[in-house]
């Protein structure tokens, strides 16, 4: 079992910038590839990136690519996503998610793909 808890959210003006956290339980962390989603009103959750266990690979949707940035620190069970430049349409509530993929560095993209979940952070870009 893998509890995830997110942080960092909050309300930030267009342009600035946020970094989410999300803190793991257990000792397995770092034999799961760990994902990124957002879900806006009234639309599905969508990918926004995500990364393999041992940081080896890194991927991210089109529409953040090259604002956002995932990190992990396995050594503290927490990964990362560094927001720059944010546009209003990033406004979402963003979830972390894990998906138990072993050593390897394969990563997962489908919500279905991924066991655990955390609770979301709310993340409000203003114009």
């Amino acid at each position: 079992q893998v509890q995830l808890v997110e942080s960092g959210g909050g309300l930030v003006q267009t342009g600035g910038s946020l970094r989410l956290s999300c803190a793991a339980s257990g000792r397995t962390f770092s034999m799961y590839a760990m994902g990124w989603f957002r879900q806006a009103p009234g639309k599905e959750r969508e990918f926004v990136g995500a990364i393999s266990s041992r940081a080896d690979s890194t991927y991210y949707a089109p529409s953040v690519k090259g604002r956002f940035t995932i990190s992990r620190d396995n050594a503290k069970n927490t990964v990362y996503l560094q927001m720059n430049s944010l546009k209003p349409e990033d406004t979402a509530v963003y979830f972390c998610a894990a998906h138990l993929s072993g050593r390897d560095t394969s990563v997962a993209f489908s919500r279905s793909e991924y066991d655990y979940w955390g609770q979301g952070t709310q993340v409000t870009v203003s114009s």
